[in-house]
C-alpha cells in the first residue's frame, strides 16, 4: 500500500521497508480531530484506509470543507516546509486508518530518496489547479452547476457511481460553496429525475451525463 500513496509513489523497496519502519500507526473512529487549525505541524500524514475532511474557519466562525482526503492521498505536510502552522482542522469523515511520520524521520527518508520530494511538488500542484478551479467556479456559476461538478469531482472513478467520501447534506452544502437548503432541494430534485439516490451520508449516481450536462450550465432534456 505505501508505494501506492502520493508520497511515497514510485520508491524502491528498500525505501518502502524504511517508511513503514518509522511509520506512525493510528486507528480511528469517525469524526475524530487528528489536529487543529493554528496547531503547529510536526507530522506528515496519509490516508491508509477510510478518508479525513479538512476543515478551513473563518475569523467570523464560519467553516467550509475544503477538501476530502482518501485513501493513499497525504495531507498536514506542506506546513513542515512553511512556516509550520497548519491551516485547517482535519477530522475523519469515518473509521479510518492514518500512517504519519515525524518531520525529523520525513526529512531523513527525503534526504535518503529525493524522489519524495518530486512527489509533494506534484500534491501540490495538482492540488493547486484543482483550487484554481472551484475558485472560479464559485465566481462563475450558479449553485446548480457547483453542485453537480462536486459530485462529480467526489465521485469514484471506478465505475459504480458512489461518492468516495461518506457526506451529510451540510458537508456537501459547504464543499460546493452554497446552502444547505439549496443543496438539499437540488439532491431532491435530482433523485426524483433518477440522477442519484441519496441514502443516509452515501450517494449513488445514476447518470453522470445528466450532471455533467447541469455542471456545464445546459438544461436537462
Amino acid at each position: 500500500m505505501l508505494g501506492a500513496t502520493e508520497l511515497l509513489r514510485d520508491l524502491p523497496d528498500e525505501a518502502l521497508v524504511r517508511a513503514h519502519a518509522c511509520a506512525r500507526v493510528e486507528r480511528l473512529p469517525g469524526h475524530h480531530r487528528i489536529f487543529e487549525q493554528g496547531d503547529r505541524c510536526e507530522r506528515a500524514y496519509v490516508v491508509a484506509k477510510g478518508s479525513v475532511s479538512i476543515v478551513q474557519a473563518g475569523s467570523d466562525g464560519g467553516q467550509a470543507i475544503i477538501r476530502f482526503i482518501g485513501p493513499g492521498e497525504m495531507f498536514g505536510t506542506v506546513p513542515l516546509f512553511t512556516d509550520h502552522m497548519l491551516p485547517a482542522d482535519a477530522i475523519t469523515a469515518e473509521a479510518s486508518v492514518v500512517l504519519s511520520w515525524s518531520e525529523a524521520d520525513i526529512n531523513a527518508l527525503i534526504d535518503a530518496y529525493p524522489r519524495i520530494s518530486m512527489n509533494i511538488i506534484r500534491v501540490i500542484g495538482t492540488r493547486l489547479v484543482e483550487l484554481q478551479d472551484r475558485v472560479r467556479e464559485l465566481a462563475t456559476q450558479r449553485a446548480d452547476q457547483r453542485l453537480a461538478r462536486a459530485l462529480l469531482r467526489l465521485s469514484r472513478h471506478d465505475g459504480n457511481g458512489e461518492l468516495a467520501f461518506p457526506l451529510r447534506r451540510k458537508d456537501l452544502a459547504e464543499f460546493s460553496g452554497t446552502t444547505l437548503y439549496t443543496a438539499s432541494r437540488m439532491l431532491t430534485a435530482w433523485a426524483r429525475a433518477g440522477l442519484l439516490t441519496s441514502i443516509g451520508r452515501r450517494i449513488l449516481i445514476h447518470d453522470r451525463a445528466a450532471l455533467h450536462s447541469l455542471a456545464e450550465g445546459r438544461p436537462l432534456p
